[in-house]
Parts: C-alpha cells; sequence; structure tokens
C-alpha cells in the first residue's frame, strides 16, 4: 500500500504537529493502521499549495470560503480530500475495517461536535493566543494577522491577564464539567460505553490542542480535573490510535 500523505501545519514544537483540526486525521489513520506521510506547510503557504495540488477550497460557513488544512491525499485511490470530518468518512468508506462510525452514529456524533464547538468557542481567544507562541514565525505573523481581523480586535486584546482570562478558564472549566456528565451516562472508557467511535477523537483533539499549546502547569491543570480523567482519556486515545 502506498502510504497516504497528510498536509499539516508545523510549529516550533517538538514533533512539529499542535493543531487541533490536523490531529484528527491522525488518529484516525493510527486506529486503522494506514500509513502516512506528512507535508508540512506553513500559515501563508496553505492557499497557494492546496491550489497548486487542486484541493477544495473549504466553505466555512456564513459565506466565508478559504484553503484550510487538513487536506489528505490518497495516491492508492486518487482521490484529495478537504476537511477533517470529509475525511473521516472517506477513510472509514474506502477502508472499513476498525470504523469510526459504528452504529449509524454519525448523525449525533455530528452533533456532538458542534456541541462541543459551541461550549467551547468562547474561550478561542486563549487559544488562538497560546497558538501564536508555538508558530513559526511566518506562520505566527499571519496567524495574528488574520485573527485579529476575523475578531475585529487588536490581538493584544485577546486574552489579557486579568477578569477576561478568568473568564476564558471559567468557560474551558464548564465545557469539561459536561463533557464529564455526557461521559458518565455510560459505563466504560468511551463515549459510548465499550465502543470507541470518532466521538472520542473529537474529545481528543481539544485535550491534544490544550496539551500542545498551553504552558505546563495550564495543561496540568485541565489534566488533572475530575481525579486526572482529561489526562487519561488522552493517553488512552492515543494507545487506541496507535500513537504511543
Amino acid at each position: 500500500m502506498i502510504p497516504l500523505i497528510l498536509y499539516d501545519i508545523p510549529s516550533k514544537l517538538e514533533g512539529n504537529h499542535w493543531s487541533p483540526n490536523t490531529v484528527k486525521p491522525r488518529f484516525v489513520l493510527g486506529y486503522k493502521g494506514l500509513p502516512f506521510q506528512v507535508e508540512w506547510v506553513e500559515y501563508p503557504d496553505i492557499a497557494p499549495r492546496m491550489k497548486e495540488i487542486g484541493a477544495r477550497i473549504n466553505n466555512l460557513g456564513r459565506g466565508v470560503e478559504m484553503y484550510t488544512l487538513p487536506v489528505l491525499s490518497d495516491p492508492n485511490t486518487n482521490a484529495l480530500i478537504t476537511d477533517s470530518w470529509e475525511i473521516a468518512e472517506y477513510l472509514d468508506k474506502t477502508y472499513p475495517e476498525k470504523p469510526v462510525f459504528s452504529n449509524k452514529s454519525k448523525g449525533l456524533i455530528r452533533v456532538f461536535e458542534t456541541a462541543i464547538f459551541d461550549i467551547l468557542q468562547p474561550s478561542i481567544p486563549f487559544h488562538f493566543l497560546r497558538t501564536s507562541q508555538v508558530l513559526n514565525e511566518r506562520s505566527r505573523e499571519y496567524f495574528v494577522t488574520t485573527k485579529a481581523a476575523q475578531m475585529r480586535r487588536k490581538f493584544s486584546e485577546f486574552s489579557p491577564e486579568g477578569p477576561k482570562r478568568d473568564e476564558h478558564w471559567a468557560i474551558i472549566k464548564r465545557a469539561m464539567e459536561t463533557l464529564k456528565e455526557w461521559y458518565d451516562k455510560e459505563e466504560g472508557k468511551w463515549l459510548m460505553g465499550d465502543i470507541f467511535s470518532y466521538a472520542d477523537i473529537i474529545t481528543a483533539q481539544r485535550l491534544f490542542w490544550f496539551k500542545r499549546i498551553l504552558h505546563d502547569d495550564e495543561w496540568e491543570k485541565i489534566a488533572s480535573w475530575h481525579d486526572g480523567r482529561w489526562g487519561k482519556l488522552l493517553a488512552n486515545v492515543d494507545k487506541e490510535c496507535n500513537r504511543v
């Protein structure tokens, strides 16, 4: 089998990858045991590189269209897929062994993903701040400029120390408490009890992002909440997806 190609965004961190969006196909590829290689693309190079390979522009809603990563190229089928959700669907259809959407769960998992996004979204300026601090210089400049324009405020105002930062932490804490309530509905370590699914990848990609971009003490705080549940969950997903 020819290795698939995942287009990802590099950073200053060891191992390079940090993105919560591109880690989702990494989890799925690892879970299914599919070989892949990575092509690193800095933020300002995403649009020209994706145009060059013929990738589809991504519709982000509200009339916003732009080239984004992840993009996955499969030389075994000549498929070129944009967007982490569509990549997961493609991999389940093309390589059906060990599905991540089992028991006709796709619709419910989509709702779950939207719910997590909506709960955490008000804290996103803090995540953007920390993300900017791990990017390589060219990507950092592009990221800061585009996010400031997107949110219509100075980047320095995103999550300053004090009441605004405290508010962002409170949002994150409430989100994790809600996730705990959902996970507690079934016995077993996964959202669907003993069945691992893309829902657990959605949870893990947020935890992965926190672990990679936050300061060590900040990540340790989140990982320790609810008797260490979230650090354990990320470790379990890493193991399930053959990333350890």
